[in-house]
């Protein structure tokens, strides 16, 4: 279904870089939905809260957390959240970006599923474990819906459990 649904725009947002747009599968119904169940099931039961992290990981984030019964924390772009805020840079593969998380943002030890849509060399994904981390929560597992092969990205995330 992914392969029928995700459209492959090349050269974009630079040339060489080859993005997959996902939100052709978010806009059909049972596209979204078998999406949506496989990024919760291998996580079941391990998790108190939702992660999204900016931009299409919110949206798959919140659907995981409404479905799971649970709360939903947002993995923002540097300066958008008006609280205090933990802040960390990562390397993505075209440079240089800033996550942050409210600094109230989980009760301690929370239990946290990271949600994203696309991991590529783990930077994102990394950066954001580490700030849930430094919250005070526990990754429980980072769940993706694509995973780009070559990368690297799943190896920078060890130890997490990582399922794409």
């Amino acid at each position: 279904m992914l392969d029928r649904l995700c459209a492959i725009i090349p050269d974009h947002p630079e040339p060489g870089i080859t993005f997959r747009d996902l939100t052709p599968v978010f806009a059909d119904a049972e596209g979204l939905h078998r999406v949506v169940n496989s990024l919760a099931e291998p996580f079941a039961g391990e998790f108190d809260a939702v992660a999204g992290l900016e931009a299409r990981g919110f949206l798959l984030a919140s659907a995981v957390a409404y479905a799971a019964g649970v709360g939903l924390v947002t993995v923002r772009k540097g300066g958008k959240l008006p609280r205090e805020v933990y802040s960390r840079e990562y390397q993505l593969e075209y440079g240089t970006a800033t996550l942050e998380v409210h600094r109230d943002a989980l009760p301690k030890g929370g239990r946290v599923l990271l949600v994203d849509d696309v991991l590529a060399t783990g930077g994102t994904a990394a950066a954001a474990a580490s700030l849930v981390e430094q919250v005070g929560g526990t990754v429980a597992g980072i769940a993706v819906v694509l995973e780009l092969d070559g990368l690297g990205g799943r190896e920078k995330l060890d130890p997490w459990k990582v399922h794409a």
